[in-house]
């Protein structure tokens, strides 16, 4: 097996997509349109901010039959992706990868991972020093009718927030994301709320929450609220990562009619569970 960095290619990129697929179960024909770019370019995002940090590992023949993706932001390093194809699994491809890009984040104080239920992957974590905290998700179909509108104003935001967005961040998770809010800004809504009962933000995708940070817990469950409203009615709906912290979100999707139910983990080290805080599995 040999590991080599990522390139910051179509080629390099379409392979990681493979690669995902194939290790989830999930055919690349089935994906939508939409969803193929935001992985792409998420994928060329990290080949070009963290080349250190991302890397593929190929066979004897040079096939690919793994990859990951990791980010080291202000002193916080983030694990994006870590992937293996079935027939590599149980070989030692994954631990090379996640000691790789470990290494990449060996001066970081903080680290972050959102892993699913894999019992592989939990074990890798927890060997890495990750504490695992359980996760929720919230899903189903809003029910409008029984949330109340947001106490305060939420905007729609943008590059002109990037101060605010970076401040929140470093609050919460202990380092901005720096780059990663321009990428997240080509393939999400951004809504912002910004007033005398703090700051914080929220990025949607459709029919879900990619990730929200804030100041306050009252201006988190403002963004989660509006948040859910904006979503078309009667369209499936989703809140992920969601660990036993986020009280406040909880309550918002049991008023909203969603159902809770028990969804991988969360894995911190060097910090504990940020509130309030909702993780982006892919930017953390």
């Amino acid at each position: 097996m040999i590991l080599r960095p990522l390139r910051d290619t179509r080629d390099d990129a379409e392979t990681v997509l493979a690669v995902k697929a194939a290790s989830f179960g999930s055919p690349l024909a089935d994906w939508p349109e939409v969803r193929t770019v935001r992985h792409r370019s998420r994928v060329r995002h990290f080949a070009r901010t963290d080349p250190g940090g991302s890397w593929l590992a190929l066979d004897d023949e040079g096939r690919a039959v793994g990859a990951a993706l990791s980010s080291v932001r202000e002193g916080t390093w983030g694990l994006s992706f870590l992937g293996v194809t079935p027939e590599a699994q149980g070989k030692g491809v994954g631990k090379a990868l996640l000691r790789r890009s470990l290494e990449y984040g060996r001066g970081c104080l903080r680290g972050i991972i959102c892993s699913s239920t894999h019992p592989a992957a939990a074990r890798s974590y927890r060997a890495a020093g990750f504490t695992l905290h359980p996760a929720m998700e919230l899903s189903g179909t809003v029910d409008q009718a029984r949330l109340a509108a947001p106490d305060g104003p939420v905007i729609e935001g943008g590059p002109k927030h990037r101060d605010m967005l970076d401040s929140v961040d470093r609050a919460r998770r202990g380092g901005a994301h720096g780059p990663d809010h321009e990428e997240l800004m080509r393939h999400y809504r951004l809504i912002v709320a910004d007033d005398l009962a703090g700051s914080g933000y929220c990025y949607l995708g459709d029919g879900w929450v990619e990730s929200l940070s804030a100041t306050s817990r009252r201006i988190a469950t403002r963004l989660l609220t509006a948040a859910l409203l904006s979503f078309d009615p009667g369209a499936p709906a989703s809140v992920s990562d969601v660990t036993a912290e986020q009280e406040w979100a909880v309550d918002v999707g049991l008023a909203a009619g969603l159902t809770v139910a028990n969804s991988g983990f969360v894995c911190l080290r060097g910090m504990r569970p940020p509130t309030p805080w909702i993780p982006s599995g892919g930017f953390l």
